[in-house]
């Protein structure tokens, strides 16, 4: 070949925008290696040099170790195997990141000592399976023994399935939810919950609604209206309420079914619950829910208010 066809580190270097020191330690690993070496012993590189050049720099800006590169320019392995393992790759480091993030953000937003980012830390690290033991875990100490055939269905759906490619959004909720569900607290309120659900069900047939499901219907039109809770305009709202819950239960309607209602909304009347439902919906992508707590406010307060109680 003609010299006009070899070009000098520093011809290559004008030509790419690479530092001459690159080109230099690419070109001693073989990865970009000199045609021939001019009459002082100078390096010298052909005109495929520059296509090189560009790729090995594409590759590396996405990542792709030294050692592939040159068995992609050797021919060794294929270009699209080595970039499909690299996505592979990257997709794992993304997932971690975005993980570890999400720590970052409950924390900023919610306050935290060392023990709870700890905490957190380990359960934005969680694999599935051992996301899903979490979940079984919960789950089991709510609903274990129990036999009302409407469990199955509940238990459904209080459980969050994390998508492969989740939003930040998705990991930051899954975090927190996961965090609740380790709290002693909120397990014992839960399964308070379910056991006085079951007790209220006993002997009838069926699957039927739960004592805050009977209230909500009797107390959303008055919520809506106004209707303040404490006045005597309560009175016909309480009493459709408990005749239907008396119903429910197989009992008279009398001050002591009232105290048993009464119980069954204040052990649901608790954020956490809500604050995991609401958690729930962002993980599984569902709708928000719609909040229980005007509703079971007024319904504590009117009941409370009703003399026989007291």
């Amino acid at each position: 070949m003609d010299d006009a066809t070899r070009y000098s580190i520093g011809d290559l270097a004008r030509r790419t925008g690479l530092p001459v020191k690159t080109i230099r330690f690419w070109s001693d690993r073989g990865i970009v290696p000199p045609t021939d070496r001019g009459p002082t012993g100078h390096r010298r590189y052909g005109a495929d040099a520059l296509a090189r050049l560009e790729l090995v720099r594409t590759l590396r800006e996405l990542g792709v170790d030294l050692p592939s590169v040159r068995r992609v320019m050797e021919r060794e392995v294929a270009l699209p195997e080595v970039a499909a393992a690299h996505a592979d790759a990257l997709a794992t480091q993304i997932r971690v990141l975005r993980m570890r993030r999400a720590v970052l953000t409950v924390i900023a937003r919610r306050g935290s000592d060392a023990a709870r980012a700890e905490l957190l830390h380990r359960l934005a690290g969680l694999a599935e399976a051992e996301r899903r033991r979490l979940v079984d875990e919960f789950l089991d100490g709510a609903f274990a023994g129990l036999t009302d055939p409407g469990f199955a269905g509940i238990r459904r759906s209080l459980t969050p399935e994390l998508p492969d490619d989740p939003s930040d959004e998705q990991v930051e909720a899954w975090v927190e939810l996961a965090e609740l569900a380790l709290d002693p607290g909120f397990r014992a309120g839960l399964r308070r919950l379910a056991e006085q659900h079951e007790a209220d069900r006993a002997g009838g047939p069926g699957v039927r609604r739960d004592a805050v499901a009977v209230v909500r219907a009797e107390v959303a039109p008055a919520l809506a209206a106004g209707v303040d809770p404490a006045s005597p305009h309560a009175d016909p709202v309480v009493a459709a309420a408990t005749s239907r819950y008396a119903r429910l239960c197989g009992r008279p309607d009398d001050a002591d079914l009232r105290r048993r209602l009464l119980d069954r909304l204040e052990a649901a009347d608790d954020p956490r619950r809500e604050r995991y439902l609401r958690l729930l919906s962002v993980v599984n992508g569902w709708p928000p829910p719609e909040s229980l707590t005007p509703v079971l406010d007024w319904s504590i307060r009117a009941l409370r208010a009703w003399q026989p109680l007291t």
